[in-house]
């Protein structure tokens, strides 16, 4: 989102002006103002995107484009000027936010989220965070209690980018235009279209290859900036009627207003569904004053909707934060009308005292900051504070997160207290692993362990041979459910003499059936061509998955089609089932409010059926054999954070690497069993 001058900005004109003139357009105020409640109140109560961020990227190109354009004319681009007014406008408000959201997230956040916020905290401040959100595979459209605080600068980010590289474009095009003699105004449009159509081509192949990452790609939303450029160059030209106008007006308000609920936005954007936000703003700005009371412009121009207009970028920032804290505080994903009046409430006063205490102060500023380099020391200084102290936290939660488990420990036995005949757990001794190391708790191979499929790349087949004549060769396939199993396979495969291969991929089981998932099914494809080959004394996956958090658990029919193509091939299965998947996270509130708290524990019977759901399916293959570890993440009556001074889960649904080796010999028993009965 772009920040907003002290007045709004003077810009080409819907009535054409003479050639290079501008005129003052108070509607675009009214624009940005009703784009950013947009973005606001559909994040705070209906838990949607409303398209108010592509707004503010279409603004943006038409704003930066057109004053390029007129200052190529004159042969006058400066690059330090530009840099600096973008430097002067966005950096006091935005480290402001950014040191606030570091010393809330200190004291607010639990310590399994430490080190991943000062990370993105460091890639927010410096512009990149849209792309550490992408490489991720970041879910913007997460349950609030488990987003990122500092997700929504992915858009800032962008815009950051644009701004140091649009400039550099359009006057490198600009001077060779002219140094050929071509029209400039011609070619310049010539250039955008091409950048709209090549960039809105990329934009709808990679959200329907992969929506999450497209979201946050800085080329998938280039197009966006370029129509915003293009209506720049083009609104001179225009001579409507005035009804017209003011139909158009209307039409680009309503647009706006019921894109988010029309569009099913969590799985199209950005793709060419992002055209209907984008071409809804292009409509009001057409508009433009229609100089009537009918017009939509009467309302977009009036003084409230003026001031939101200049609170729009610090109301932006100190939103998703203030949101986020609220509902940590609460306890609670859901905010209710009441939870949701007061995050806005709050909101708006944080941007207000923002932009009257450092915003405009350092606009106004009659010191260094009227320079160029003035600017840039402000800058400067700003990003120096949060950096070092998000460095700081940073540097202390990796120490915090430092953890090596110890063998046999009996302080810390873990399932083993589950087993008949199980050693109990040392009341007085601190459970492990600390809170700060929990990310860091899904067990992975090393880069050296792995190598990509011949067959298929997305496929990575990562092997263990802890023996030189391994007695057994077993495939660990599936998704994350299943690869967490590798923990407690590790320790049993080097007393057993085994050989592990992993096959995984994240969200991804072994199964027939992945219909909105292209990538899923051409994974599986492969995987079962590389056990075909290998010809495995057992493939080890899930028996079993909760369909939704807490309910539901089935055994899906495209686990069995797998298992029968095994069958086929005389490969034995060995389908555990699944774990409790939660509707929170049981380690958060156990560091929150203690490992004992019984509020943190959840009862068996809401998350494990008395029977296994493949109890229920008929006609199981013969080739697969069950293992249930239930009762070793739940007690009879309750799954607790905790057993056996172990943490359990690192999250809502994934077990920790700690607590899985503590689960070894109990694996151990039951597969080598298997493995002995099918020889």
């Amino acid at each position: 989102m772009t920040q907003s001058p002290p007045a709004p900005p003077e810009v080409s004109s819907p009535v054409a002006p003479a050639p290079g003139k501008t005129r003052y357009r108070p509607e675009l105020q009214g624009l940005r103002a009703l784009a950013c409640a947009l973005v606001v109140i559909y994040h705070v109560w209906l838990d949607r995107v409303s398209g108010g961020v592509d707004v503010f990227f279409f603004v943006t190109g038409f704003l930066i484009t057109g004053q390029l354009f007129r200052a190529s004319l004159r042969d006058r681009v400066r690059f330090r000027a530009t840099w600096g007014r973008f430097v002067k406008r966005l950096f006091p408000a935005t480290m402001t936010v950014l040191v606030g959201t570091v010393v809330a997230a200190y004291f607010l956040l639990p310590e399994t989220r430490w080190e991943q916020t000062a990370s993105e905290i460091v890639a927010s401040a410096l512009f990149f965070e849209n792309w550490q959100l992408a490489a991720q595979s970041a879910d913007y459209f997460a349950q609030h209690d488990q987003a990122s605080v500092v997700q929504h600068f992915w858009s800032l980010s962008i815009q950051g980018q644009f701004y140091l590289v649009w400039p550099l474009l359009i006057a490198a095009f600009a001077f060779v235009v002219k140094r050929l003699g071509g029209n400039l105004h011609r070619w310049l449009i010539g250039l955008l279209l091409v950048l709209t159509a090549g960039s809105l081509a990329y934009s709808v192949y990679l959200t329907a290859a992969d929506q999450q990452f497209a979201y946050f790609m800085s080329a998938t939303r280039v197009w966006e900036f370029a129509i915003g450029g293009l209506v720049a160059l083009s609104i001179d030209k225009l001579s409507v009627p005035r009804a017209i106008r003011v139909l158009l007006g209307w039409l680009g308000v309503a647009g706006l207003v019921l894109c988010g609920l029309v569009l099913q936005v969590g799985t199209m954007f950005p793709g060419y569904v992002a055209l209907w936000p984008v071409v809804a703003a292009a409509l009001v700005l057409v508009a433009g004053q229609t100089g009537t009371v009918l017009g939509a412009d009467r309302i977009l121009s009036s003084r409230p909707l003026n001031y939101l207009g200049n609170l729009s970028f610090s109301l932006y920032l100190w939103h998703w934060p203030v949101l986020l804290f609220y509902v940590l505080l609460r306890d609670r994903p859901e905010v209710g009308l009441r939870g949701g009046a007061v995050i806005i409430a709050a909101s708006l006063a944080l941007a207000m005292l923002t932009y009257h205490l450092v915003e405009q102060p350092v606009l106004r500023a009659k010191l260094d900051t009227r320079t160029v380099w003035g600017s840039y020391r402000v800058g400067a200084a700003t990003l120096a504070v949060v950096l070092a102290m998000a460095g700081a936290w940073q540097l202390a939660a990796v120490e915090r997160a430092t953890f090596v488990q110890k063998e046999d420990d009996p302080a810390h036995p873990g399932a083993e207290v589950l087993s008949p005949d199980g050693p109990s757990a040392d009341g007085g001794a601190e459970p492990i692993p600390p809170f700060a190391a929990l990310p860091k708790q899904y067990d992975n191979f090393t880069q050296e362990q792995c190598r990509h499929s011949g067959k298929n790349e997305i496929v990575i087949i990562c092997n263990e041979s802890l023996h030189p004549n391994p007695t057994r060769r077993i495939v660990v396939a599936g998704d994350s459910h299943s690869q967490q199993f590798n923990a407690a396979l590790r320790p049993a495969a080097e007393k057993a003499g085994w050989e592990i291969i992993s096959m995984g991929r994240g969200g991804c089981p072994l199964t027939t059936e992945a219909p909105n998932n292209p990538e899923c099914t051409a994974w599986n494809e492969t995987v079962m061509q590389e056990i075909l080959e290998i010809k495995p004394d057992a493939v080890f996956t899930m028996a079993s998955r909760d369909a939704h958090p807490m309910r539901d658990e089935i055994t899906p029919p495209g686990y069995v089609e797998q298992w029968r193509t095994l069958e086929e091939a005389g490969i034995p299965v060995i389908a555990a089932r699944d774990n409790p998947r939660y509707n929170r996270s049981l380690a958060d509130c156990a560091e929150k409010r203690g490992v004992d708290d019984p509020s943190c524990s959840v009862s068996r019977d809401a998350v494990y059926d008395p029977q296994p759901s493949w109890t229920a399916v008929e006609s199981l293959p013969e080739n697969v054999h069950f293992v249930d570890f239930s009762d070793y993440f739940c007690t009879p009556t309750e799954c607790p954070p905790m057993i056996g001074n172990v943490l359990v889960y690192l999250d809502n649904n994934h077990i920790t690497k700690a607590y899985m080796k503590t689960l070894s010999p109990m694996v151990q028993e039951r597969v080598s069993g298997i493995l002995d009965r099918v020889g």
